[in-house]
Order: structure tokens, then sequence, then C-alpha cells
């Protein structure tokens, strides 16, 4: 399965409670913090509904 490296680049603050917990169900809990999660398509969901936040790269 491939990896992706995924990095907060946008703040949470001031977002619904929902996008919230999708980032810390992500694994991130500060900006600029990097996690590598599997490709999975339940990752890929939750990558989708928080992008505008996001960087996402292919590994």
């Amino acid at each position: 399965m491939a990896k992706v490296k995924i990095t907060q680049v946008k703040s949470g603050i001031k977002r619904t409670e929902r996008q919230k917990q999708t980032l810390i169900a992500l694994g991130i809990r500060k900006m600029h913090q990097e996690v590598e999660k599997e490709a999975t398509p339940a990752v890929q969901g939750m990558i989708d509904k928080v992008a505008h936040l996001l960087k996402v790269e292919n590994i």
C-alpha cells in the first residue's frame, strides 16, 4: 500500500468541530507537524474533508 506524508499548513482555529476532530484522527495536533499514513480509502476520505488545511505528498 502506498504511503502519504501529511503536513498541516493552515490553522484549525475557527473551523468546525468536525474538521478539528478529523485533524486529530489523522494524528495532527500542531501546525507544520508531519505524519506518514497508509493511503487507505478511509485516510483518503479524511484528507479530502480537510484538504484546504493540509499539504499532501506521495512517498
